[in-house]
């Protein structure tokens, strides 16, 4: 009598198992629904970014005279750097400086976080 109450047992376990399962899938769909949803909804910038400012005499010869936003600047500096070959090629966070360069940074090199303070400073 014993084996027979035991298999019915794992029987309506075995029953169980996949309904547990199909609830937990029920409930994981609609938190994936959200995710994708957070994903989706586009992030609008900063106003403060967005404003054009007038670069300097010294930083218009890099990036060239049009009054930009603080993030096109960056990019048009980093465009720069990037082909006239002016990483330091032990440490690719070292900026070094050629004439047009040292006129905004003022020293020879400067580590890629100086470098966004102190052409921050070139901006009106």
């Amino acid at each position: 009598m014993a084996t027979a109450k035991k298999a019915p047992a794992k029987k309506a376990a075995a029953k169980k198992a996949p309904a547990t399962t199909k609830v937990a899938a029920k409930k994981a769909a609609p938190a994936k629904k959200a995710a994708v949803k957070k994903v989706a909804a586009k992030r609008t910038p900063n106003a403060a970014f967005m404003k054009a400012l007038t670069p300097s005499p010294a930083l218009a010869a890099v990036i060239g005279a049009a009054p930009l936003p603080r993030t096109e600047v960056t990019k048009k500096v980093w465009e720069y750097i990037k082909k006239h070959n002016l990483q330091d090629a032990a440490n690719k966070r070292n900026i070094n400086a050629d004439d047009k360069l040292k006129a905004i940074f003022k020293k020879p090199q400067v580590s890629m976080f100086e470098m966004t303070k102190l052409i921050s400073d070139q901006l009106s």
